[in-house]
C-alpha cells in the first residue's frame, strides 16, 4: 500500500497520541525552529519507536502549497470503518453526519473537527463523487480525524436505508424546507444529518428518503453559508438540546 502524508505539528501530534494511524516515518526540516510542539513530536515518536529524521528543506518542496510547518509524517492509508460493524454496536442518542458530494477538502476537514468537538459518532462518505481523506483533510481537521470513525460506502442511498432499518432518523438539509433546523427535537433518538454540496445540495433520492428536511434561515436572501459552517450550526444545536435536557 502506498504511503500517504499528514503535515503540521498539531495533526501529527494527535495522530501519535491516538495511535489509530500507522506512522512509518516523520520528517522534520533542519531549518525549522525547535519549539515545544516539535519536542513533543520527538518525544512521542521515541516512545512509540517511530523513526524521525531532520532533512534539508528541499525535501519539503513538493508540499510547498501546504502549511506543513516544517514537519510531515508518512503514514499508512486511513482504515475506514465498516457500516455494518458500526451498526452492530448499540447506539443511544447517537448522531452521524452524511456528506453528499462535498468537493472541498478544507470543508471536509472542518466538518470532521466540528463533529469531534460536538460528540458526533461517525461520518459517512461515498466512495465516489465526494472528496476522500487526504493530507489536506487531515491537516484542516487538526488531528480530529483520529478521533471519529470515517465510514466509506459505495451507495449513500443503501447506507441511508440501512440506517432507517436500524431505527435511525434521517434529517436532510434543504434550502426550501419548511422546518428550521432548531424546530427538530434531536433528543432521545439516533439521527443522521445529510449535508449536500454548496451548489447541488442533497440529492433528490436522499431527500425523498429523509424523515425530516430542515433549513437554516437566512437574512436578505443571501443563501451562501459555507457547508462546514452550516454543519456546525446544526450539530451544535443538537448538542445544545441534549445538554439542556440532561441538566433539567
Amino acid at each position: 500500500m502506498t504511503d500517504e502524508i499528514i503535515f503540521g505539528k498539531n495533526a501529527i501530534t494527535e495522530a501519535l497520541i491516538s495511535g489509530d494511524r500507522e506512522i512509518n516515518k516523520i520528517l522534520i526540516s533542519k531549518n525549522i525552529h525547535t519549539d515545544a510542539k516539535i519536542n513533543k513530536i520527538k518525544e512521542l515518536a521515541r516512545e512509540k519507536g517511530i523513526v524521525f529524521q531532520f532533512v534539508a528543506k528541499e525535501k519539503f518542496q513538493p508540499f510547498a502549497e501546504f502549511n506543513h510547518q516544517g514537519v510531515i509524517a508518512q503514514i499508512s492509508p486511513l482504515a475506514y470503518t465498516d457500516l455494518d460493524e458500526f451498526l452492530e454496536k448499540k447506539h443511544q442518542n447517537a448522531s452521524i453526519v452524511i456528506l453528499d458530494g462535498i468537493e472541498d477538502p478544507h470543508n471536509f476537514g472542518a466538518i470532521i473537527r466540528s463533529c469531534v468537538c460536538a460528540g458526533v459518532d461517525g461520518i459517512i462518505i461515498p466512495s465516489r463523487r465526494n472528496v476522500q481523506v487526504n493530507s489536506v483533510v487531515e491537516k484542516t481537521s487538526a488531528g480530529a480525524i483520529n478521533h471519529i470513525p470515517i465510514i466509506k460506502v459505495s451507495s449513500l442511498s443503501y447506507a441511508v436505508q440501512q440506517l432507517k432499518d436500524s431505527d435511525w432518523w434521517i434529517i436532510a438539509t434543504d434550502a426550501s424546507a419548511e422546518d428550521n433546523y432548531y424546530d427538530i427535537k434531536y433528543n432521545n433518538m439516533n439521527f443522521a444529518l445529510i449535508m449536500g454540496a454548496e451548489h447541488a445540495g442533497v440529492s433528490k433520492t436522499l431527500l425523498k428518503m429523509s424523515d425530516f428536511k430542515v433549513k437554516i434561515p437566512m437574512m436578505n436572501n443571501f443563501n451562501s453559508l459555507n457547508v462546514s459552517n452550516a454543519a456546525s450550526v446544526i450539530i451544535f444545536e443538537s448538542l445544545r438540546q441534549r445538554l439542556t435536557q440532561h441538566n433539567l
